[in-house]
């Protein structure tokens, strides 16, 4: 099942959809740790037909499951396409592949998927990364901060 449509139908008026689309049928080949796409697309589209061409309007939106690039904290994002937009022109050289009648969307909305796909996702724009608690060390008010990573090389007699 892609997200397609037959054209005899605009013929007469615009058409809508609305639906699921399965995150199999993106095909998207995203293979990073920190984002995983484990649930449907969801899509309200508009088609109608101009003189030429077809234009799709509408709205996208992909639930993702993140892991922060700082704290490695699980959360969930949304890819939202509020005012997505495709014209599609059905005549000349760049003229839009028909098969059937009939033409599938998918391979468009997955290049807008991946052209906004996260590459460094933060579960919140200010995070400051790991706990800090865990990896500073405050002796006194009057001394400096000092990492517990290395303060266990600071016991080291060295000759």
């Amino acid at each position: 099942m892609s997200l397609s449509f037959n054209l005899r139908y605009l013929d007469e008026k615009e058409i809508r959809l609305q639906g699921e689309l399965p995150v199999a049928e993106l095909e998207l080949g995203v293979t990073d740790e920190l984002v995983r796409v484990e649930s449907p697309l969801r899509y309200d589209l508009n088609v109608q037909q101009l003189h030429d061409s077809i234009l799709v309007t509408g709205k996208l939106v992909l639930p993702l499951n993140c892991e922060c690039g700082r704290c490695l904290k699980s959360f969930k994002q949304d890819l939202i396409f509020k005012d997505w937009a495709l014209h599609l022109p059905l005549e000349g050289e760049d003229k839009v592949s028909v098969v059937n009648d009939s033409i599938d969307l998918t391979p468009f909305v997955r290049e807008d998927i991946l052209l906004d796909f996260p590459q460094h996702p933060l579960c919140k724009p200010e995070c400051a990364g790991m706990n800090s608690e865990k990896t500073i060390c405050v002796a006194a008010a009057d001394q400096k901060p000092v990492a517990i990573v290395w303060a266990e090389l600071d016991k080291l007699k060295l000759k």
